[in-house]
């Protein structure tokens, strides 16, 4: 009779860090493809934590949440670049590929050992208290905690970030728009834990950043993010998955920057790549406080 051995403490922690990094991994790839998205992940999982903590909701919540958030969009990866970067406004068939994304995304996860810490956030973020939301038209107290916080921190961020058909808005703007669309478009709780956070200054740190003390970089030639990673030095490389105008990162007050080399990147530069440093350290901030499945 066969039968399986029961992880040690060790063994489990591993293979729950490996899974955990899958996870990172498959939503840091699907936003690589979007050059206009650099740093959106992080953001959004960035927001979601502190208003879950400014909630008062227990730390694993507040772990689980920002993992979720993370993995919002994974279900992007089955919209058309066509679609994904379009410069002007989407058809009304466009935007129903768009509007799938959400079922996909659980698509992607369906048999993943931690798909059920994920499945609210990346399912129901598009989902409002006025039951206009999709794909499922949830209202009011049938959209979960965790969709409500992401949802509203999601639309902040993209509100306030560069698109191919519009310049981000100021964030004035967009903090008006959430409290005047609270309780219809916006959880009125998580919308009001984002105002709260933005009027104390908590969220300058995140806003136009792509990681801890890391400015979202443009392009000097045609205008979308280059992200640089924690790892990078001065003197290191990157480039403009748009145009392939190459540049080299530098160091201005104290924070690193990019300036353009006046040469194209090389076709394996243009390949997208994870953040390893960065996803090893989201992995290390929320594996201690996660309550991970008993039967993983």
């Amino acid at each position: 009779m066969f039968w399986r051995r029961k992880p040690a403490p060790v063994e489990q922690h591993q293979h729950a860090q490996g899974l955990l990094t899958t996870l990172y991994v498959m939503a840091a790839m699907v936003e690589a493809r979007d050059p206009y998205t650099g740093g959106h992940l992080w953001r959004v999982s960035q927001y979601s934590r502190l208003v879950a903590e400014k909630l008062g909701l227990p730390a694993a919540d507040i772990a689980r949440i920002g993992l979720g958030a993370f993995l919002h969009d994974l279900g992007k990866v089955g919209v058309p670049d066509e679609i994904l970067r379009k410069p002007g406004r989407l058809t009304d068939e466009e935007y129903d590929v768009i509007k799938a994304h959400p079922e996909v995304g659980m698509r992607v996860l369906a048999g993943h050992p931690l798909s059920g810490l994920v499945e609210a956030a990346v399912l129901a973020h598009h989902e409002t208290p006025d039951g206009r939301g999709y794909p499922q038209g949830l209202s009011d107290a049938e959209i979960p905690d965790d969709a409500r916080i992401v949802g509203v921190c999601d639309a902040f961020d993209a509100m306030t970030s560069h698109r191919p058909y519009r310049a981000g808005m100021p964030v004035e703007k967009a903090l008006n728009i959430i409290e005047e669309n609270m309780g219809r478009q916006f959880d009125r709780a998580a919308a009001t834990a984002l105002l709260e956070l933005a009027g104390s200054g908590e969220l300058d740190p995140i806003l136009g950043h792509t990681d801890d003390g890391i400015p979202l970089q443009d392009c000097p030639a045609c205008g979308p993010t280059i992200v640089v990673r924690r790892d990078q030095q001065a003197g290191d490389l990157s480039c403009c998955r748009s145009c392939g105008a190459e540049v080299s990162v530098v160091e201005q007050a104290g924070k690193l920057a990019i300036t353009p080399t006046g040469q194209l990147a090389t076709k394996a530069a243009l390949a997208p790549e994870a953040d390893d440093a960065l996803i090893n350290a989201l992995v290390e901030s929320v594996i201690a406080h996660l309550e991970l499945p008993e039967n993983l």
